[in-house]
């Protein structure tokens, strides 16, 4: 399974993709085909910033998933 990241663009009323040459070729993909495609949104998670705040810092998470394995 080959993964790519592609933007969706407006094709007139409806929206669409397009694959880079090399995915075409690799894949052997040709007009008309009928492909499978697995939609995953991708999050920025750089937004989540300040958004979220833990009673403990890092460090003190971290000793404590260590102290039983030990």
């Amino acid at each position: 399974m080959t993964e790519i990241e592609v933007v969706m663009r407006r094709w007139g009323n409806s929206l669409g993709i397009s694959f880079p040459k090399r995915i075409v070729v690799e894949q052997r993909l040709h007009e008309n085909q009928k492909i499978l495609v697995e939609i995953k949104h991708v999050v920025d998670l750089t937004k989540l910033k300040g958004l979220i705040s833990f009673k403990k810092k890092a460090q003190e998470i971290k000793d404590e998933m260590r102290s039983g394995w030990e």
